[in-house]
């Protein structure tokens, strides 16, 4: 397991961070997928934490305390999640830790995380179970429940007047809990008919799955509960003739573009928590891309990151650095990120309590000046959900 201390160069002093500028640094984690099948998600996460980092110190901290980022690599595997969580918490001395992509990590990280009573931001993992109704330390911040998505997937479905549907899953966490919220979903639109293929998690070649939905001949192809597997379902589906649009999972759109090219415009449409329209979205987006190395565009798991960071500096301004009373204090408060789709604010077990999911299709451009390096494309707006209803998980 890899872990890396951050000192950014804003801190200054020894490895134990010094008390230049008025005490101890106060110590953020970023547990995060920089191996394994979530990779792509877990370095915008871990960039956008870095760029927060550095603007928060470079502003002169938290009443005087620089911010340090202590990132270690769940490897996107539940048993390196739990091993690290542990180690930032008990060793580290980390006031909170953000950056959680897989479904599976996250459902081995929260108990740990509840038990320790120190706030666990979720950023991509969305399965229902990660909360339960005695959550009191684990918070979503980008991609709500499995079951909060499949309500607007359907809301596109009718409101395009399609009757065939098919979806291709991956079957672990995150893709086992959106078959089922479709299925749920679909259930109270029986015009519709509902194909559902189940895949491994790192499957690359979809043919088998795609030709058992050439009998349905579906007008859209969900594939919403596959992550790693939404650029090439989207190339592979044109080569055999799905001429038809393809819904993503909260996939990184450079991503998709990178593998898909020329396949995915005006094709491939996904969702996300970022308004990618706003002029505060955009603005960040070119710090970020001044900022940032590994990334050519700002995905919304990066502005995720942001907000962490933002979200638990403010905390700490308003009420200490103890990791319960920043838990509650999150409780407490709505927090408006620039370049999100909507306010952050929470139930009692940590769901989004004001979710709006963004879905944008990818189109031809051009970008806005300095927010794309990855191309001349851009997402264009296809809607915004209204408020969805929380998931309130079983007692």
């Amino acid at each position: 397991m890899n872990f890396v201390l951050l000192l950014l160069a804003a801190c200054g002093g020894d490895d134990g961070g010094g008390d230049e500028g008025g005490g101890k640094p106060i110590r953020i984690g970023a547990l995060t997928s920089l191996t394994g099948n979530f990779t792509p998600w877990g370095v915008q996460v871990r960039d956008g934490m870095q760029l927060a980092v550095n603007e928060i110190n470079q502003a002169g901290g938290v009443d005087g305390r620089q911010l340090q980022l202590v990132v270690a690599d769940d490897q996107s595997k539940a048993e390196e999640g739990t091993q690290a969580l542990e180690r930032l918490i008990e060793r580290e001395g980390v006031v909170a830790v953000g950056g959680i992509i897989s479904s599976d990590v996250g459902l081995a990280t929260a108990r740990i995380a509840e038990q320790s009573k120190v706030p666990l931001f979720l950023v991509k993992a969305g399965a229902g179970g990660i909360l339960n109704a005695n959550s009191r330390h684990p918070f979503r911040t980008c991609l709500p429940a499995a079951p909060m998505v499949a309500g607007p997937v359907l809301q596109y479905v009718q409101s395009k007047n399609l009757t065939r549907v098919g979806a291709i899953v991956a079957d672990y966490a995150w893709g086992q809990a959106i078959k089922a919220a479709l299925e749920d979903a679909f259930a109270a639109a029986p015009d519709i008919k509902l194909q559902i293929e189940v895949a491994p998690v790192g499957e690359q070649d979809f043919t088998t799955y795609l030709r058992s939905l050439e009998r349905l001949n579906p007008q859209m192809i969900v594939a919403t509960g596959h992550p790693p597997g939404s650029g090439a379902i989207t190339v592979q589906s044109a080569d055999l003739g799905f001429d038809v649009p393809i819904t993503g999972s909260y996939t990184p759109r450079s991503l998709v573009m990178s593998g898909a090219k020329d396949a995915a415009l005006d094709r491939y449409a996904d969702f996300g928590c970022a308004d990618v329209q706003s002029n505060e979205y955009q603005d960040l987006a070119r710090r970020f891309l001044q900022f940032s190395q590994n990334n050519k565009f700002f995905e919304d798991d990066a502005l995720a990151g942001y907000g962490i960071v933002t979200m638990v500096a403010e905390a700490v301004r308003q009420v200490g650095d103890d990791p319960a009373a920043i838990a509650r204090h999150l409780h407490e408060n709505t927090f408006d990120i620039p370049g999100y789709s909507f306010e952050l604010r929470w139930t009692e077990w940590g769901e989004l309590a004001d979710a709006r999911i963004a879905f944008d299709l990818i189109g031809d451009g051009p970008a806005p000046e300095g927010v794309n390096e990855a191309g001349a494309w851009y997402p264009e707006r296809l809607l915004v959900s209204e408020p969805l209803e929380p998931f309130r998980p079983p007692s």
